[in-house]
Formats: structure tokens, C-alpha cells, sequence
């Protein structure tokens, strides 16, 4: 049967633009030239969770979730812990560690219990893989919750084991997941729609920086350029997802999950990119490293996001990927060998992207 993202979802997704906003900020920081690895860090401390709460209650309304007015009650209870946990989000994370923490447990909680309510009215397969994923995710926040005993390091030791147990959970229950297959249509747009608020990350950078009191041509320049890097980018991965994936396979859809986790990533980096090349005095080759494992990222995580869903008349062939690949690497020995100017290689990347687009719709 086929299903569709309602309103309360996309509502729902409202939320996580402020918090995605504020996790892409914690990289808009340098000193002596480079994003210090402390940032780098919290960056990612911060991202997984959000992400992770996003795809657990997606997949719950993908598999289970019904718009009435009790899933419409457990969501808006949900959103009100993604504000506690976005107003947690700082680069000072010791401080506000335990408002993070009731956030991220209530959101998770509270997706664990919809399965287990649900689990009542199921059957068989459905029933199983309801009460596997309600009682799973519980250990996970069970362990998470255990990081209050602990003052150090040791307690984001113990809080990411059980964020990592959970993330972990759907991959050790296939068994479960492969007799009640995810609606894939609604996934791929859910994903989808989760992606445009990453690229809306990238189009409030270019915002920022026209917005400087020192504005001139160079900066107007490389504005014209990141955004048109943005479009580019755009253009490949909605083309892809709406002219190369068959949607009508059954599927738990786990590589689209997880895919999507590192491409929501470099485009979140891709976002800090685009500032911290105008705000900052930024090292040439620090900026390269970030570029270039940025886009690698990107390419490498949605080919494999999407590359099971192929199409099979227009499958993305090895030779092409290597090709591209391959470019992508003669870019950077030559940004090495001769050093060019940020604009020029932002360039360089959208010519990539456009041949990527060619080989991908």
C-alpha cells in the first residue's frame, strides 16, 4: 500500500533545522588556521545524535506510524525534547551536557515505547519486529542514561556506546527488518527531505557572507560560485534519487539509512566550508584536506546509498565511479602542485559534479 509523508512529519522535521544549524556552527571556529580537532569533535558528538533521533522516529512512521491524534500527540512531545536537546547544543558541552542528555533520552524514549504500543495491535512478523526494536532501543538508552554516574571523558564514553548500540540495532535485527520491509517510496523521500535542510546549511553560508560590511567583488564572486557549487550538488542528488532508484524493491532499506548518515555529514562540512573560507585566514592545505574528504565523502556515501537501487537499464557502472574518482584526485595533486585560489577550486568541484550528475541520471 502506498504511503506518504504527512504534514506532522514535515513538521516535525521543522525542529531539526535549528539543530542542525547549530551542530554545522561548532566547525565555524579556527585558531592558528585550522578548525582545531577539539571542534572537529564536538561536531561530531553532537551530529550523530541528532541524526540518529531524526532516522528513529522516521523509520517508526515508515514501518508503523499512522497520523492520528495519539502519533500526533507522541510526535509534538517528541519535538518539544528536540528544542530541549537543540538548546543544549553549544561548543561549551560539559555545561549544558545534561540538558543534551534529557533530550536525546526523551526523543529515544519515547520512539522505544511507540513501538512497544504499537506491538499490541500487531501480528506475527510485525508484532516481532516491533517488540525486538522497542526493547532493543532501550538498552541503548539505558547505557546512555548510566554516563550521569560519571564526571569525565568516561561519561561520553558510555553515552556514545549506547548511542552506538543503538545505531547498530537495526543491522543485528535483520531478521526481524526483512520480513516487514520499509516502504521505500516514503524512505527515499523522507532522506530527501531531510538533505534539503543539509543544502539549506550551505545556501544560509552563502547568506552569511554576503551579508559582511567588507563586501566586494571577490567575496560577490565566490558567493556566485558556492552557490552555484550548492545547485550543482542539488541537481545530482535529487536527479539520481528521482531518475536511477526503483523504489518498488522490498527492502529494510539499510544502506539508504546509513548511507546517509556520511552524506548528511560532508554536507554539513561542505556548509562550514563555504564561511570559513571568507571569515577566516584558513591554511591552504588544511582547507584542501577539508574540501576534497568532504566531496569524497559525499560521492563515496551516495553511491553507496543509492547504488542497490539502481535502476538496472542505467546502473552507475564501476569504470565510471573510478573515472570519477580519479578526477577527483588529479584536481587535488594539482591544487597541491600549483596553489590556486579557494574560488578556483570550488570550481573545479562543480565541474565534477556536473559530470557526476551526467554519469548518475
Amino acid at each position: 500500500m502506498a504511503k506518504k509523508v504527512t504534514w506532522l512529519e514535515l513538521f516535525y522535521d521543522l525542529v531539526f533545522v535549528a539543530a542542525i544549524a547549530k551542530a554545522t556552527h561548532v566547525l565555524v571556529h579556527e585558531k592558528n588556521g585550522v578548525i582545531p580537532s577539539e571542534y572537529l569533535f564536538k561536531f561530531l558528538l553532537i551530529f550523530v545524535p541528532i541524526w540518529w533521533a531524526w532516522v528513529g522516529q522516521s523509520l517508526f512512521m515508515n514501518r508503523f506510524g499512522e497520523d492520528t491524534a495519539k502519533h500526533r500527540i507522541f510526535m509534538v512531545t517528541q519535538m518539544f525534547f528536540v528544542l530541549v536537546m537543540t538548546a543544549s547544543l553549544d561548543v561549551d558541552f560539559d555545561k549544558y551536557y545534561l540538558i543534551f542528555l534529557i533530550g536525546y533520552v526523551g526523543i529515544r524514549f519515547l520512539t522505544s515505547f511507540q513501538y512497544l504500543w504499537v506491538s499490541k495491535r500487531e501480528h506475527g512478523a510485525r508484532k516481532d519486529t516491533a517488540l525486538f526494536l522497542g526493547y532493543g532501543f532501550l538498552i541503548g538508552i539505558g547505557i546512555s542514561l548510566c554516563s550521569l554516574f560519571f564526571d569525565t571523558w568516561i561519561k561520553y564514553l558510555v553515552l556514545y556506546i549506547g548511542i552506538f548500540i543503538d545505531i547498530l540495532l537495526p543491522l543485528l535485527g535483520r531478521k526481524y527488518l526483512k520480513k516487514v520491509s520499509t516502504h521505500l517510496p516514503h524512505l527515499f523521500e523522507r532522506f530527501g527531505l531531510f538533505t534539503i535542510i543539509l543544502f539549506g546549511e550551505s545556501i544560509v553560508s552563502v547568506i552569511v557572507i554576503l551579508k559582511l560590511d567588507n563586501l566586494n567583488w571577490q567575496i560577490v564572486s565566490f558567493a556566485v560560485v558556492s552557490f552555484a557549487l550548492v545547485v550543482a550538488m542539488w541537481w545530482q542528488y535529487y536527479d539520481h534519487l528521482e531518475k536511477k532508484v526503483n523504489k518498488n524493491l522490498a527492502s529494510s532499506g539499510q544502506s539508504i539509512i546509513y548511507g546517509h548518515l556520511f552524506l548528511s555529514l560532508s554536507l554539513s562540512v561542505i556548509g562550514a566550508i563555504v564561511q570559513l573560507t571568507i571569515l577566516y585566514e584558513i591554511n591552504y592545505l588544511f582547507l584542501l584536506f577539508m574540501i576534497y574528504a568532504a566531496i569524497l565523502l559525499y560521492v563515496v556515501s551516495v553511491t553507496f546509498a543509492f547504488h542497490k537501487y539502481q535502476v538496472q537499464r542505467h546502473p552507475l557502472y564501476i569504470r565510471h565511479f573510478c573515472l570519477l574518482i580519479g578526477l577527483l584526485l588529479l584536481f587535488l595533486i594539482f591544487d597541491l602542485v600549483v596553489t590556486v585560489p579557494i574560488i578556483i577550486v570550488f570550481i573545479q568541484i562543480g565541474i565534477f559534479f556536473m559530470l557526476f550528475r551526467k554519469a548518475t541520471s
